[in-house]
């Protein structure tokens, strides 16, 4: 199947007038184990379509959207495949913060539209490239990162082949929902939505809008039924948890020590706070770190440049010493600490010396993880109208960058050498574990024969490492 005309897609009805008023009827879905009763349900209309196939792309809070997109689907009746061609029906939930992961989306809405089948278009990429999946497939079903309670009316739709769209933003919280774990131990909690700040660069702004904190008790009330459920690492997120509470007279800090004041044997991973809000919360949440064994000693802090010119370009709202001064009060405080941040390459702007800078935070500030990206313009951002760099310079920068955080990444890892302590198996693969450590570090224990399981916690001696893990021998007791 070629590429669609805009012209014609300009032409499709997206709906008949028949069904408008299914597109704006409240339906009233009810997760009874969980007691959220806002969300919404729908009768079958009835079709023979019962299999579904569900894929997700992007970050964390996208990977919790498909588990309870799955879940929801199971509780209406539906068989969850994990196999496209055994499907009926495919859901895909999209991200937007990159061209390379827009192009792997795009083709795979390509590969599904030729076989003919139902597809339903979730996520970030719905709200910012609508009319590139609509050249691709005009009759694919839409729907918006925060429009989930709509899901139901757009399957019933899809079904019969008649496309819906829900891209407007709901009032309905997406938590306390059934949903279908990818990882039986690993809970991700989405504790908001949105958020405060304004980068040239992003699109993730354009499909999630401000930010809406979700409840202290309604995320209380989720961690609780998952630790029931067996989950023994919990993940925080949003598009930016610093900023959390701000809508709603609370922080990040008073959430956390409601979670890490819960009783059961679990540990909570913080996800990505940006620097500009956490000095308001810094005093507290360098506090919780050092007292709590139920936090995870894992900071994640993305700078994106070591250039405070380059930040003002991207509408940071931050400048370098906020970011230094959050990342050595926690070095000093908890030397083992992992230290992720997140860098963007050749930005418009950039020059020879702002690179240079960034090169010199990297080594001041030692993080165990660089998150690198080359800049891509995305449509519809402020920094799309800059004039780009030449794509030869950002590869060169780009692989220099890798070379140093590389080096750095070896080293911070070298200190956990002949650590003894315990871990937690989250993964396993053929008869490779992986584990976690209280710092959050990724140890792989290799060829091991005595029937571990996922959530095991297992004690081990650190015996090498590279720069992405830690090598471990089991002790037995």
């Amino acid at each position: 199947m070629g590429f669609l005309d805009t012209d014609l897609i300009k032409t499709i009805s997206i709906l008949k007038k028949k069904d408008s008023s299914i597109m704006g009827k409240k339906n009233h879905y009810s997760n009874v184990d969980s007691g959220n009763e806002s969300f919404y349900k729908t009768e079958s209309i009835g079709s023979p379509i019962k299999n579904i196939w569900v894929h997700a792309y992007g970050c964390s809070a996208n990977i919790a959207d498909s588990e309870i997109i799955r879940g929801m689907l199971l509780k209406q009746g539906y068989n969850i495949v994990d196999d496209e061609n055994k499907s009926h029906l495919n859901i895909l939930v999209t991200c937007s913060v990159k061209d390379s992961t827009e192009h792997k989306i795009l083709h795979q809405i390509y590969n599904l539209t030729n076989t003919d089948k139902p597809l339903v278009v979730a996520g970030c990429l719905p709200k910012t490239e609508r009319e590139k999946i609509e050249q691709i497939n005009p009759k694919a079903s839409l729907i918006g990162p925060n429009s989930l309670n709509s899901l139901l009316d757009v399957v019933d739709l899809a079904k019969f082949r008649r496309k819906s769209v829900f891209l407007d933003d709901s009032n309905h919280e997406k938590i306390n929902l059934p949903r279908i774990r990818q990882n039986k131990i690993i809970s991700i909690i989405e504790i908001a939505t949105g958020c405060l700040s304004q980068c040239s660069f992003c699109q993730t702004k354009i499909a999630k809008g401000w930010l809406k904190s979700y409840r202290n008790g309604s995320i209380i009330r989720q961690l609780e039924n998952d630790v029931v459920d067996g989950c023994k690492e919990i993940w925080l997120t949003s598009t930016d948890n610093g900023c959390y509470g701000r809508d709603i007279n609370s922080n990040l800090v008073e959430l956390l020590e409601s979670c890490s004041s819960l009783p059961g044997t679990f540990k909570i991973r913080v996800g990505m706070m940006n620097p500009m809000y956490l000095p308001d919360i810094l005093d507290g949440l360098l506090r919780l770190y050092k007292e709590s064994d139920k936090i995870y000693k894992f900071l994640h802090i993305p700078v994106q440049s070591g250039s405070g010119k380059i930040l003002k370009r991207m509408l940071r709202g931050h400048d370098i010493d906020t970011f230094k001064d959050v990342v050595l009060k926690f070095r000093k405080e908890i030397p083992e600490i992992t230290i992720a941040t997140d860098i963007i390459v050749g930005f418009p702007g950039e020059s020879e010396y702002d690179f240079n800078s960034t090169i010199n935070l990297i080594k001041l500030t030692r993080p165990d993880i660089v998150n690198i990206s080359k800049y891509s313009s995305r449509s519809g951002t402020f920094s799309s109208k800059y004039k780009k760099i030449p794509s030869n310079i950002i590869k060169n920068r780009s692989e220099i960058l890798h070379s140093v955080c590389r080096s750095i990444s070896r080293k911070r890892n070298s200190i956990w050498k002949n650590w003894v302590g315990e871990l937690l198996i989250d993964e396993i693969n053929n008869n490779t574990f992986q584990g976690r450590n209280y710092a959050y570090k990724s140890v792989i224990i290799k060829d091991v024969n005595s029937g571990l399981d996922i959530g095991d916690t297992v004690k081990v001696k650190i015996s090498n490492y590279s720069q992405y893990s830690l090598k471990a021998d089991l002790i037995h007791s």
